[in-house]
This record gives C-alpha cells, structure tokens and sequence, in this order.
C-alpha cells in the first residue's frame, strides 16, 4: 500500500512542491540511455564545451592557468584535444578552493560536499543546486536499473543513517518516502545481524544497498542462520572494490544479481552495472571520463589512472579531475544492446596499493585473488604497510588454521613481495571498521606517499 502510494502520489508531490524537476530529467535519461553512441557522444562533447567556457569565463583558477598556457576553450575541438588541458588533482583543490569558485554563485546557490578519501585530509566541493538535482536523477536512474521498484523498501548495511539528524522530520520522511531500514554498521555484531535479518524477512526490501565488505558480511550471516529467507529486487554494492569471491556469496545468499556502482563524492555518480551485464555503464550524462596511462603502475593498455571531467557542476567546475582510482576499459558490446561506454572493472583506489622494496606496486584486488584466498584457514585478513620492507598481516583465524598456513604466508610474501620483505602476524578476533562503517583490505601510507609523489 505505502510502495504505490510512495511511488504515484507523495514522491511526485514532494518533488513538485520543491521545484525539483527529478521524474522529468529521469524520463529524459532514460530515453537518452538507448542512444546510439555517435548521439552519446556528440551529446557529451556538447556538454563539455559548455562546461569549458562557463569555467573560462567565470572560475579565476582556470582563466588564469589556461591563459598561461596559451589555450582557450575554442580550441577544444574535440576529445583528444582535452588533453591540452592540466590535470587537477586533489591537492590542487585543496589549495585553490577559493578560487575554484564559480563566480556566479553566491554560498546560499550551492550545497557543500566533503570527503576524507584515502588521506584522511578533508576535501570540500561546492555544487550548484541544478547539479545536485541532475545527479539525484543519475543515481536514481542507476538504482532503478538494478531491478529496484521506484517507492519501494531499501535495507541499507550502512553506517550512521542520516535521517537521524534531522529529528522527527527526518524520521517522518524516511518512514513515508526514502522507506530505508539501517543495519548500523559502525559496532556491528551477531546480535544487529540477527535482528537486521529477522526485519528484512518481515518487511521485504525492494533495494539491499551496501558497502561491499559489509553486504558480504551479511550475506554470510543470512546464508548461515537464514537461507532462502529474503530476496531483494536489485542489489547494489557500492563505496569500495567488490571481488569476485564476495559477490558469489552475495549472490548465492539473495538470489539476486549484485550490481556494483562506482562513485565519488566530488562529482556522484559515475558508473553502474545492471544485472546480468558485464561492466559498469558509464554516467554520460553526469561526468566525461578519461583514461591516463601511467608507466609507474604495472597496467594493461586498456588500463589507467582515471580523470574526470564533472559535466553538470557549474558552481565548482572539476575538469580533468585525478579522482585517484585505476580502471579498465572494455570495447566489448553490451548484452542489452545499450551503448553506453563501460568500465570492465575498478582496479581499486591508490590506498589499495602495497610497495615492494624492489620498487613494484601490487593492487589490493590482485592480493585478494593471489595472497588472501591461498592461505587456509583465514576468515579474514589486512595488510598493513608503516615501513617499506615490512608487512603487518592482521588475520581472523578460522577452524581450519593450521601450521601448513604458516607456510603458505611465507611462501606467498616471498613469491609476492620478494626476499626482501619481511613481516609479522598478528591475530585478532575482527578486522576494524572505519568510521564511516568501510573496511580496507590493504593499507599503505607507504605506496600512497610514494604515488602522491610521481604526480
């Protein structure tokens, strides 16, 4: 009753008495998604160009850099002359946010969003309001492509519900419109899995949305004590890297495909999958994407460091943004028919790297598949690098734990890190949250000085 309620009367009133034009920009990005891809891109170019002058002409850091370097936004052409352009990096930001600044935007015309990212060294942006909408569309077009219902009910495995700032308001909204049930996942346990699953069995969630660690978490708690007992209508891993081996479990615990969205706070949403599909279908409406090689970092050729160009943020343009992850491309076509570009997948965030004393980065994803998953008896595992040649392995031992793992994490950091890599193990009941409820397979301020320090 409250689904078609949410769905054809509150949700559209509420949207119309705020002058947020959400259904009708999804309308139009839903027919826009079936394009031809000469339409998406030519679509896209114009949107870049336009995105160029308005910041020529209105952000004081780009006028200033552009005109030292002799370029304007008429000679951009093209996509490969973007390339003319600087990169921007979070630094860059950091250091320049004022004059970043639209200066057709007062304060009261833009909603500030910040993030930590991997360094812990906070990064705002500012985003006009006519974005911030747009981009609301983009992600909601996303979640409807998961198979999630428009209205419906969404268990999120999330940290710090946000509602709960907002008093009774904020209470009343999600109960009639947002509809979102919370498992906390800041001091999660037995017991708030137990009562997230027993919820969920009695009121069925249209969407299961989640950080990928902590879906897989509950998907074995569910397959464990509760199997067969809830079945989602999408499914959406979102926040950080999803490995093949987390997905299957996913999967298997809620007969449901998983699809994984990528996004940074910068700029939202900048791809998703769709079930059943191979890749994440790029957010062409909302963000360019480029592809930078970089010799310093063992890629194929359609591989590298990811720059974004935010297409709709006028109030802070991004342009060439280095959003600090690594990607690859796919030229394969779509099962759907759609052709949209896609990402084959997110190779993972800079922080996931670990260095070698020989100089060679290795991803986080590669050690989960060549390190994690060939020592028995590990129920989970971090590593930790504070020195070069030294690694600190946090390990959850399960049943199966035996001297044989021993020797196969000696053998594996030898045949990984070479002989120069020494470490240490260290054995804990659970491997901790961050506070924002994420947990890091890897974590380097080794790799990540050395990385921030080739750009």
């Amino acid at each position: 009753m409250i689904t078609q309620l949410n769905r054809n009367f509150i949700l559209p009133l509420m949207t119309w008495r705020s002058g947020n034009p959400l259904f009708s920009h999804l309308k139009q990005l839903q027919k826009n998604q079936w394009d031809p891809l000469e339409t998406i891109r030519a679509r896209q170019l114009l949107q870049l160009r336009r995105i160029l002058r308005h910041a020529y002409e209105t952000v004081p850091f780009y006028r200033k850099k552009w005109t030292e370097l002799g370029i304007t936004p008429d000679a951009i052409q093209s996509f490969d002359d973007l390339k003319k352009m600087p990169i921007l990096t979070k630094q860059i930001v950091r250091e320049n946010l004022t004059e970043l600044r639209s200066q057709h935007y007062t304060d009261n015309e833009v909603y500030w969003k910040s993030t930590s990212g991997s360094t812990g060294v906070p990064l705002k942006v500012a985003v006009d309001w006519p974005a911030v909408r747009w981009k609301q569309a983009c992600t909601l077009l996303a979640d409807l492509n998961s198979g999630y219902q428009l209205g419906g009910r969404v268990a999120k495995v999330w940290g710090n519900p946000e509602y709960r700032h907002f008093g009774w308001k904020g209470k009343l909204r999600n109960y009639f419109v947002d509809r979102a049930m919370y498992l906390d996942t800041i001091k999660l346990d037995e017991n708030r899995l137990k009562e997230f699953t027993k919820l969920l069995k009695r009121k069925r969630p249209s969407l299961l949305f989640g950080h990928a660690h902590s879906l897989y978490l509950f998907a074995c708690y569910v397959q464990k004590h509760a199997p067969n007992s809830i079945q989602p209508d999408g499914i959406i891993s979102t926040a950080m890297v999803l490995h093949d081996w987390q997905r299957k479990v996913i999967e298997q615990a809620f007969q449901t495909p998983v699809c994984d969205r990528y996004g940074c706070e910068e700029t939202s949403i900048i791809a998703c999958e769709k079930p059943n599909q191979s890749g994440l279908f790029l957010a062409t409406e909302n963000v360019y994407c480029e592809i930078s090689p970089d010799s310093s970092l063992s890629l194929e050729d359609n591989q590298g460091r990811l720059l974004i160009t935010d297409l709709t943020n006028k109030a802070m343009p991004l342009i060439r943004y280095q959003v600090g992850d690594v990607v690859e491309t796919t030229d394969e076509p779509s099962r759907c028919g759609s052709q949209v570009p896609r990402f084959a997948k997110v190779l993972g965030r800079e922080a996931d790297y670990v260095l070698t004393p020989e100089g060679k980065l290795i991803s986080g994803i590669s050690l989960t598949e060549n390190f994690a998953m060939h020592i028995s008896g590990t129920a989970q595992l971090q590593i930790i690098q504070d020195k070069l040649n030294l690694l600190r392995l946090r390990l959850v031992r399960s049943d199966e734990f035996s001297p044989k793992s021993y020797e196969q994490i000696n053998q594996l950091v030898q045949e990984l890190f070479g002989p120069e890599m020494k470490y240490e193990i260290e054995f804990i009941e659970t491997i901790p949250q961050e506070t924002n409820g994420k947990y890091r397979f890897c974590i380097s301020p080794v790799a990540v000085e050395y990385l921030r320090n080739l750009a």
